[in-house]
């Protein structure tokens, strides 16, 4: 399997990360290999899923960002139901998270966390895990979630053989059939906001994965980074999903399809209703 290469065993994986972190060597050379080092309560974590086999194998990172890293990793299959999962990790120290507060402030689920650095970022990882879980329940297309704790989220790894599959953006001139890509966007978009109740809050072809691309099969859209979406109570929910709209249509017009936003923001607002009255 292509994506067991570079793979080690958790204990090991662990260990090298834990020389690591107390070395903290700081040449220019180091730094590069370094950038993803974590600190030992992470490391701590990391062990607690190993133990329970949620985690069984760790590779190198395949996403990294600002505020974390995503991981391919291996998982006991009989304790998860996958073999290939993604494990996110959320820095603690390295990130500046004041953004967090626009999307967490206002969220009921989480008012009365503490308003330090590493409660945002514990609350944080948690929320997305909900909103995960709140999404595919309603039957959105979003990575299948796991485990969290602390700042390590656990989540179904979408991609073939350690390859994560591409972002819409990457591959918008390859996509054969963009209206019905474009639909099945709406359409989980409706969902969202009609069955989980969230607005995703940073929609764009930046946080839509192409799932199928890899093997060359029809091309399912996946919505990622799930953390920041809010429930409707929030204050600032309107906005986001107009946003959100804005995104999605600008994205989808540039590819040749016309379409509204009034008209988005209608179907998605009332889609469910609609739909239910047509039958």
């Amino acid at each position: 399997m292509a994506g067991e290469e570079g793979l080690l065993e958790v204990e090991e994986w662990l260990e090298r990360e834990r020389r690591r972190a107390r070395t903290r060597r700081k040449t220019r050379e180091d730094r590069k290999v370094e950038e993803y080092v974590f600190d030992i309560p992470t490391l701590e974590c990391l062990y607690k899923l190993a133990q329970r086999r949620i985690i069984t194998a760790m590779g190198g990172p395949v996403s990294t960002g600002k505020e974390a890293f995503v991981f391919h990793a291996l998982s006991d299959e009989s304790v998860t139901g996958m073999k290939e999962i993604a494990v996110k990790i959320y820095k603690v120290e390295t990130s500046t998270f004041d953004a967090m507060h626009e999307y967490i402030i206002g969220d009921p689920r989480f008012e009365k966390i503490r308003r330090d650095k590493r409660s945002m970022v514990f609350a944080w990882t948690k929320k997305e895990f909900r909103n995960l879980k709140r999404a595919a329940d309603a039957g959105v297309r979003v990575p299948n979630p796991i485990a969290a704790d602390r700042n390590v989220l656990v989540m179904e790894f979408i991609g073939v053989d350690g390859v994560p599959e591409p972002l819409l953006r990457e591959v918008a001139n390859d996509l054969d059939d963009v209206e019905r890509i474009f639909k099945d966007v709406v359409s989980y978009m409706r969902r969202l906001y009609n069955d989980a109740r969230l607005v995703h809050a940073d929609l764009s072809e930046f946080n839509i994965m192409a799932e199928g691309y890899i093997a060359g099969d029809k091309i399912r859209p996946v919505f990622i980074d799930m953390g920041q979406a809010v429930l409707l109570s929030h204050p600032n929910a309107e906005t986001f999903l107009r946003r959100d709209v804005r995104n999605v249509v600008t994205f989808f017009r540039k590819l040749g399809l016309e379409c509204s936003e009034d008209e988005i923001l209608e179907m998605v607002r009332n889609g469910g209703r609609k739909e239910a009255e047509r039958e």
